[in-house]
């Protein structure tokens, strides 16, 4: 059982990270007019990709 709840908190803090992550780019593109730069896009796709690699492995 400690292995299913290990992974359930790293999908937590992942889905955490991602949020955080993107209402700051939201933030930066509704107030500021700023549109994120390529890398910071690519970045979060990747921790995307990821997340879901790990959900999958269940």
């Amino acid at each position: 059982m400690t292995d299913i709840r290990q992974k359930k908190e790293n999908v937590k803090m992942h889905l955490k990270d991602l949020r955080q992550n993107l209402k700051k780019m939201h933030l930066a593109v509704t107030e500021e007019l700023v549109l994120p730069q390529p890398d910071e896009v690519k970045n979060l796709m990747n921790k995307m990709d990821k997340l879901l690699k790990l959900i999958e492995s269940k």
